[in-house]
């Protein structure tokens, strides 16, 4: 007789390099447009905000990839 197979992980198995890319491609393309303001508009600062901008929301997507779904969604009782 074989044994029944081990209960599936309840955290959600990712790639590390689906956080790698989302981090260089958040800097890379808000840091892209932050460069083309700059230009047209005549500053030097959009390039800094376009690279935190795309830091902070590449970190956001990661979190929400890697983040476990709610098991009662909005609007149900959790008490039955």
């Amino acid at each position: 007789m074989t044994s029944p197979p081990p209960p599936p992980d309840s955290r959600p198995r990712t790639d590390p390099w689906h956080a790698f890319g989302y981090l260089v491609a958040g800097v890379a393309f808000y840091g892209l447009i932050g460069f083309g303001l700059d230009q047209w508009l005549g500053t030097s600062w959009l390039v800094a905000v376009g690279v935190v901008l795309g830091a902070v929301l590449g970190l956001y997507m990661t979190w929400k990839r890697v983040e476990p779904e709610d098991e009662h969604p909005a609007g149900t009782d959790r008490r039955q």
